[in-house]
């Protein structure tokens, strides 16, 4: 039997099993050899996505969207738009949410999760060797791109936020500051960020085309910002200006497909959540809304 994908829902105070949207062909890439050799030729090429994202765009992909909310259980109460006024389905896909759907909690003191999602936290990324399995262990200067930034970050604190399919794909600051332009680290490949894929691979995180942005807040000192990209997910769109921001400002949002953001504050400057350190220690992921709380400044 596969392995189910189970995570910590804050607000239930329970584990939910994960309904996985395209479950079988993800198995099949991830853990079969013909889905491997598909994987290596094709699926993890960005071509692939753009074709499937150019897919999701045609208005005929207008009539997935009624079934997939219903699926899902996707709250259509919070949408900023009528469910019926989507013209595509990546339309319905990067759709705004009314604001009292997700209101920023805390003081300045508090940081906010950047997306809705499924957390993870180490509370030292240098010295942490079990990111999903046992022995996997964050690359911070490929992860970066830079020797420099991962010798700043260097035992510092990692927050990874992953978003399925069925979650609101609009990404947030996670605090308050001045925040720099945002550097596109490029790669050739995209692939999945599904637990079934990182617990075979965790490198996919530093293989997939990235973003990167540093914020520096009086609150958390420097704080930098990836937005990952992943299968079917070769568009990160950046909405925000350059300058200072507010916490829970949008800073932009994904295309078609589930994805990734990762948060990384400096050596000391945050405690994370007592619920996201207990359920991290398990690997167990927490579900949580953007602008909910994910921990506090320790400067």
């Amino acid at each position: 039997m596969p392995t189910p994908i189970t995570y910590y829902d804050r607000y239930s105070g329970s584990l939910v099993e994960e309904a996985v949207y395209g479950e079988g062909f993800l198995r099949w890439a991830y853990e079969t050899t013909g889905g491997k050799i598909a994987l290596s030729t094709f699926v993890s090429r960005p071509w692939f996505s753009k074709w499937y994202g150019w897919r999701m765009n045609k208005a005929a992909s207008r009539s997935k969207v009624a079934p997939f909310i219903s699926d899902f259980e996707v709250n259509a109460d919070d949408f900023l738009d009528s469910a019926d006024s989507y013209r595509s389905f990546n339309e319905f896909f990067y759709r705004k949410l009314k604001p009292i759907a997700r209101p920023i909690k805390g003081s300045d003191n508090d940081a906010v999760f950047p997306a809705d999602g499924r957390h993870l936290c180490l509370p030292d990324v240098t010295d942490a060797d079990a990111f999903f399995v046992k022995g996997q262990r964050f690359d911070l200067v490929n992860l970066l791109g830079s020797e420099e930034l991962a010798s700043e970050f260097e035992h510092g604190s990692l927050l990874l936020s992953r978003l399925c399919p069925t979650d609101y794909h609009r990404f947030h600051f996670p605090v308050a500051g001045e925040a720099g332009k945002t550097m596109e680290l490029n790669s050739n490949r995209l692939f999945s960020v599904s637990p079934i894929a990182l617990r075979k691979r965790l490198a996919y995180m530093w293989e997939n085309k990235r973003t990167l942005c540093i914020v520096d807040s009086p609150q958390f000192g420097r704080v930098a910002v990836l937005e990952i990209g992943a299968t079917c997910v070769g568009s990160i769109f950046q909405t925000y200006t350059p300058g200072t921001i507010a916490k829970g400002d949008e800073k932009g949002y994904f295309a078609f497909g589930g994805s990734s953001v990762i948060t990384i504050y400096k050596k000391g400057a945050i405690q994370f959540s007592d619920d996201l350190i207990e359920q991290s220690a398990q690997q167990t992921e927490v579900y949580a809304h953007v602008g909910d709380i994910c921990g506090t400044a320790a400067l």
